[in-house]
């Protein structure tokens, strides 16, 4: 089975983000950056399909030169091979960013696809089913089950809806878009630390891929969240008291009632 774990590196969630000085981009100068959270659940899947139908787990990533300490930590993780598509930015429109991996794909010819379901930085869910389109095969997004057949020929799937389970069946090749509670990734071992620096990574040129590089999306400004109010201590000697305060407070100060 040929299996493609598509991957984004984001800053880290922890790391304090500031705009930068053009109002348009983040200050990426102390920034820590990892594997998107969602794509960690596509490697571990695809890692365990490979383990019960054998084949090959190629990782996909595109951005500058700093996007291969991830596609090694997905190598590292298991993975058998990774593509590097070079780019400046990780910050390419999503049709974009699904023609850049349709192209690098050609040759794989995957039987199952895995995205993350989104990337925590921009946060907008639309390079899976784009890169789906793109490649003209099934799309499921969201999934947190999936079951291959034996024969390898089929796919179930289950997604939740408003607190229900909506179950898929396919033929493949398909793309599904993976999400918590699907897996639990595993951490990578030293041995396979060690094995990740000698598995082949795979560059790519968008020029040589033929896939034009103008944005059809444009950042005209990013602001910061705005300052939160300090708190206040609510007065009283008594329960009663402090209840009453709170009262008049949400009423004349917060006009909420």
């Amino acid at each position: 089975m040929e299996i493609v774990a598509c991957i984004k590196q984001v800053p880290d969630t922890e790391t304090q983000i500031k705009v930068a000085g053009d109002g348009k981009s983040i200050d990426s100068g102390d920034i820590k950056w990892i594997m998107n959270p969602y794509c960690e659940f596509g490697v571990e899947e695809s890692l365990r399909f490979k383990e019960k139908f054998g084949g090959t787990v190629t990782v996909v990533s595109l951005g500058p030169a700093r996007v291969v300490e991830s596609l090694r930590t997905a190598l590292a993780m298991g993975a058998d091979k990774a593509i590097h598509i070079e780019t400046a930015t990780t910050e390419l429109d999503a049709l974009t960013t699904a023609q850049l991996i349709a192209a690098a794909l050609k040759d794989v010819s995957p039987n199952v696809i895995f995205c993350g379901q989104r990337a925590v930085d921009n946060d907008q869910a639309q390079v899976g089913a784009a890169l789906a389109e793109v490649l003209d095969i099934p799309h499921v997004a969201l999934v947190n089950k999936a079951v291959v057949s034996e024969d390898q020929s089929t796919i179930r799937v289950e997604r939740p809806v408003e607190g229900q389970t909506m179950v898929y069946e396919s033929t493949l090749p398909i793309l599904l878009t993976t999400q918590k509670g699907l897996n639990e990734p595993r951490y990578a071992s030293l041995p396979g630390i060690m094995k990740a620096k000698k598995k082949p990574m795979d560059k790519k040129d968008p020029a040589a891929l033929g896939v034009e590089m103008g944005s059809r999306l444009e950042v005209l400004a990013i602001t910061p969240p705005p300052q939160r109010a300090a708190g206040k201590i609510v007065p009283g000697e008594t329960v009663e008291e402090m209840a009453v305060e709170l009262v008049r407070l949400i009423h004349e100060e917060a006009k909420v009632v």
